[in-house]
């Protein structure tokens, strides 16, 4: 296995790539580079094995769990805007509810994704490992990295992504009795409730939504500047005056 990368990335970088798809081989559903940071998929039967080598092998030493969280892909892809087009002049509030999205995303749909530190070798790692959508289970990872606790919760919480083996699967951000997983994509943007305050019955009470759900954010996947070192500058043309290229 190769990493692949269409961006500029640094010898460091590629190394470690190499390193993971020698050392690892089947294990390793792709191996890429981008943003100048390798990311590896692992197939979830080998996420612990993988897991463990990258923490205990000299070569790797990835001691640290900075962060990990859940992705939900059900929507990547879908447009109400004309995100390729419009991405450079900005967007319209108006939106045409009746316009069929272009679903893109045809991969499984949860995922964690793992953002791994290695202090010795001063260099950073992702891996993302698919959930089945039906049951979305992946092995905690708790034993090797203890900062994965709160992580873990917060995606079963967030995403409804259960970690087998985890000692307290609870909810952390959301109420005991909330019904549901808010950043699932099919998860309304009003929630399911509202709550008040009664003065009757002299208390906090829950009741259906009484407003009209609207996306007003777009969703938007774009490559831009903010992930290369630079901006690539138009460049007038020989008959083109300086003054008509400072305008465009």
């Amino acid at each position: 296995m190769t990493a692949v990368s269409e961006q500029p990335t640094s010898p460091a970088v590629q190394v470690l790539a190499d390193q993971l798809a020698e050392f690892f081989g089947d294990k390793l559903a792709s191996c890429s580079i981008n943003a100048n940071e390798a990311t590896i998929e692992v197939n979830r039967e080998d996420l612990l094995d993988v897991a463990q080598s990258l923490f205990s092998e000299p070569q790797f030493s990835f001691k640290q769990l900075v962060d990990l969280c859940g992705v939900d892909y059900s929507a990547y892809g879908d447009v109400e805007w004309a995100t390729s087009a419009a991405s450079g002049t900005g967007f319209s509030r108006g939106v045409d509810s009746n316009e069929s999205a272009v679903k893109q995303w045809q991969g499984e749909r949860f995922a964690a994704v793992y953002h791994l530190l290695s202090h010795r070798h001063n260099r950073r790692l992702r891996i993302r490992v698919f959930a089945d959508e039906t049951t979305p289970v992946i092995d905690s990872v708790i034993n090797i990295w203890s900062s994965a606790d709160w992580f873990e919760r917060e995606a079963f919480d967030l995403f409804g992504i259960m970690f087998s083996g985890h000692p307290d699967l609870r909810r952390i951000l959301t109420d005991y009795g909330f019904i549901g997983h808010p950043f699932r994509k099919d998860f309304p943007l009003i929630g399911h409730v509202e709550m008040r305050y009664d003065a009757e019955k002299k208390r906090v009470v829950y009741q259906p939504v009484s407003i009209e759900e609207r996306v007003l954010v777009p969703r938007v996947i774009r490559e831009d500047s903010r992930y290369t070192d630079g901006l690539v500058v138009k460049q007038p043309e020989e008959d083109e005056p300086p003054q008509a290229a400072e305008k465009e």
